[in-house]
């Protein structure tokens, strides 16, 4: 996704405010004893910082949202313009005025503005004499704040406006409960924007029936990366409808609605869309306004629904007791999250490193996301309403499936196995509502073709490699192995491209016919990116394969992992070889410059070139042996002066904001140098991660960069894409317990870490030696004790001989 700034480790920030007294208890390990345990922390939610990342780039959002939750109840902030927010997903931490609280969001996601962002409800205490819409620089029915009255922590938002209203929201998994507390002496009002999410939207309606005090309606609106220059004007449409239903505990004084520029007061509907051109936007859509005595306190249930109005009030039926308050709804969140983040427990840190890693974790079980209701039923990708299927828990959506396959789905397959098979089966459905199509951007229940490559197919076999099962695993294999397979009509397509090409496979005759993806008859973003992507999708089917005890497939698709090197020009340079698109006719694209980003994806050939995950021996041979290839890497994290260069701007070196290159640093372990994976990957989390507004390095893009650190501070991260082993670093904690749903406890132990202990110097499995760098698949499964020996200096005999590197598959 879209490359934002850096945000150093050093902007620690709102910390001493936001931490609150913790509990720690202390966890036994298999083969430790209570002198060898350090304390653990006990309420990992005190931990979290909702409004890290909210500044830098980071993209997130600080309101209420459970784990997985389909309501996300935040604030929508505004530079002055009514068709733009703050930041991609509705907040940013320096914009400090508000025009509504949404009650849905996607998390991290990079382009602006966001996505998502419905049903804004904005509390204002200035007369409704003309409407909303027609207040198109936000200068009336907005708010600013200040960010010391302002309180954000896992399942709910506070905040006190300008304007004197008291804002309390909290949610359940489809619903939310609010507080609005206005002031004496001014008109208390609530405006819901029902037309006004952040792409804009095609129809919108509302209903208010004052005897009832209810406020109900809906919104049709998609258009996910719309805006985007690279193609986005294909994704200028709808593909969901969100209906709402809120139910007040206040009696209305005055109702009234508005459509476009022209304010209804007594009327109890309106309808009208603002359409997804941001210009012509200005000024028009619909809503209603509802309003109470001076100096009410006002709460308010809303349940929400993607199928159907009765969908919606019977999700806050089943959810919400009428006696709920924010209060007990807001327990109820923390006891949710204290069960998930608890999964992972960890000691012998400070406060800092636990905030950073907890919001992490935190930010990586947000999604996926649920869709279903109460019922079981869902939106379906054709449109219509579906019905989970037998064996099922819950549809799940959100799925950035190019960003997310390098770390945020190992880590949910890890933790969360019963959801992640969900919400494998959520993809196999939705695919079969899409002619057979597996899209790699899904939003709700909308194939919106963002970023390139076939990431399903990776997703998939990786779940099935770590033990997500919970699926129809032959038939999504049959599924993805005919789009890997057969050609289909949209591969030939160049609508939304280059950006958001239709096509999953693009121009696959072509593809099959050369083993490699002509930059030049392409139909996609860029055919060096493609053919990587295509590689190491092929290499994960054919571990599939091979799994499901089909050697035919295994062989030919991991014959087809190996087609990265057709588009490896050794002579690139006069000095190296790179990964360079290539034309149909065999021909090299264009004069090559490794600065260049011509063939590739929100990337250069310098960074795309180490992006063979699955066969970095195969790499390092191309390049001229592992010696060779570490060197070339040496020089990709550091300057020529040995300077370290990690935090992005460098066209030729690492960029921790952005995907292609986040597996770079464990590379070190395959060629044979594991303790520079041990020194690069502390760097970037030192440098790049920290507490504060700013403390992600880029765009969260729904847990990947999050899940990223989690994987780092563990000491582990997973080899590559279709396999289950993971690869060993130096851990940053003392002690980490991880006890995975229906697993085997998984412990962690470094007596010695410290900031100054990044080597490795020995590893011992159940109180055996260990001396690869690298752990087996079954590891998983059959969980265990690791001991980590750390020291300040290198250890350069650990885990070099060639027994002891990592496979390559």
């Amino acid at each position: 996704m879209p490359l934002p700034a850096r945000s150093p480790r050093a902007r620690r920030g709102r910390i001493a405010a936001l931490l609150v007294p913790l509990t720690i208890a202390t966890l036994a390990s298999p083969t430790a004893t209570a002198d060898t345990v350090p304390d653990l922390v006990d309420d990992p939610v005190g931990y979290v910082d909702p409004f890290i990342g909210t500044a830098g780039g980071g993209n997130t959002y600080p309101g209420a949202v459970r784990p997985f939750g389909m309501v996300s109840w935040s604030p929508t902030t505004t530079p002055g313009d009514q068709t733009d927010t703050g930041a991609a997903n509705g907040y940013h931490y320096d914009t400090t005025r508000v025009r509504g609280f949404a009650l849905t969001h996607v998390n991290g996601a990079g382009c602006h503005p966001g996505a998502a962002g419905d049903l804004p409800i904005m509390p204002v205490t200035v007369p409704v004499d003309s409407s909303p819409s027609a207040d198109a620089t936000d200068e009336i029915y907005a708010s600013d704040f200040d960010h010391e009255n302002e309180t954000a922590e896992p399942g709910r938002y506070t905040v006190t406006l300008d304007n004197g209203v008291r804002t309390d929201l909290s949610v359940t998994d489809r619903s939310g409960v609010g507080a609005f507390s206005f002031p004496q002496g001014d008109p208390a009002s609530l405006l819901l924007r029902t037309s006004n999410s952040l792409n804009g939207s095609e129809e919108a309606e509302i209903e208010i029936d004052a005897e009832s005090r209810t406020v109900s309606g809906s919104v049709l609106t998609g258009a996910f990366c719309g805006q985007r220059a690279n193609g986005g004007e294909n994704n200028r449409r709808s593909y969901y409808r969100l209906h709402f239903t809120a139910h007040f505990d206040t009696d209305f004084t005055e109702v009234g609605t508005w459509e476009d520029d022209t304010l209804l007061p007594g009327s109890t509907s309106a309808s009208g869309g603002e359409g997804y051109d941001r210009d012509a936007r200005r000024g028009t859509g619909s809503g209603g306004y509802v309003s109470f005595p001076e100096g009410s306190d006002v709460g308010v249930r809303v349940g929400v629904s993607y199928v159907s109005a009765e969908g919606a009030r019977a999700n806050l039926a089943a959810e919400v007791e009428d006696e709920d308050t924010v209060d007990t709804v807001a327990a109820q969140a923390h006891d949710a999250w204290s069960e998930r983040l608890g999964a992972v427990a960890v000691g012998g840190g400070d406060d800092a490193l636990y905030t950073e890693f907890y919001t992490a974790l935190y930010r990586s079980l947000l999604q996926p996301n649920l869709v279903s209701d109460v019922d079981g039923r869902y939106p379906g990708m054709d449109g219509a309403p579906q019905r989970i299927v037998a064996g099922q828990r819950a549809q799940y959506t959100n799925f950035a499936g190019w960003d997310q396959y390098r770390a945020q789905i190992q880590l949910s397959a890890l933790l969360e196995p019963e959801v992640t098979g969900d919400f494998a089966q959520s993809l196999l459905n939705f695919s079969e509502q899409n002619g057979d199509v597996w899209d790699r951007w899904v939003h709700v229940n909308g194939a919106t073709h963002v970023m390139t490559g076939d990431p399903s197919a990776i997703t998939l076999a990786t779940f099935a490699a770590m033990g997500a099962d919970g699926f129809d695993t032959e038939a999504a294999y049959a599924s993805l192995r005919a789009q890997a397979t057969e050609p289909h009509p949209d591969g030939l397509s160049d609508a939304g491209c280059p950006g958001q090409c239709e096509g999953q496979r693009p121009n696959l005759e072509r593809y099959l016919e050369l083993e490699y993806a002509p930059h030049d008859d392409c139909h996609c973003w860029g055919g060096g990116a493609e053919t990587l992507e295509a590689a190491v999708a092929d290499h994960a089917l054919g571990q599939w394969a091979r799994r499901l005890g089909l050697e035919e497939d295994a062989e030919m698709f991991a014959a087809r992992g190996g087609h990265w090197r057709n588009v490896f020009d050794p002579d690139a340079t006069e000095d190296a070889g790179y990964i360079r698109a290539r034309n149909g006719d065999g021909s090299w694209v264009g004069s090559f410059d490794p600065a260049s980003e011509t063939g590739f994806a929100q990337g250069t050939a310098a960074t795309y070139t180490w992006m063979v995950p699955h066969d970095v021996g195969g790499l390092a041979e191309a390049m001229g042996g592992r010696e060779v290839a570490a060197e070339r890497l040496d020089g990709f994290f550091r300057t020529p002066d040995g300077e370290w260069s990690v935090g992005g701007g460098d066209p030729l070196r690492y960029d921790p904001t952005n995907q292609p290159g986040l597996h770079a640093p464990w590379l070190y372990n395959g060629l044979g140098q594991p303790w520079k994976t041990q020194e690069t990957v502390r760097e970037v989390i030192d440098s790049q991660y920290g507490t504060g507004p700013s403390g992600l390095p880029g765009n969260d893009d729904l847990g990947t960069m999050s899940a990223w650190y989690v994987f780092a501070s563990l000491g582990l991260f997973p080899q590559a894409p279709g396999r289950g082993e993971l690869l060993l670093s130096s851990p940053v904690f003392t002690h980490a317990r991880i006890t995975p749903q229906g697993r085997a406890p998984i412990t962690v132990t470094a007596p010695d870490a410290g900031a100054d202990a990044v080597y490795v110097h020995e590893v011992t499995l159940d109180g055996a030696e260990h001396g690869a760098s690298w752990l087996p698949e079954s590891f998983l499964d059959e969980g265990g004790h690791l001991e980590f020996g750390l020291g300040t200096e290198a250890d350069t005999g650990w885990a070099t001989a060639p027994e002891e590197r990592p496979v390559d598959h």
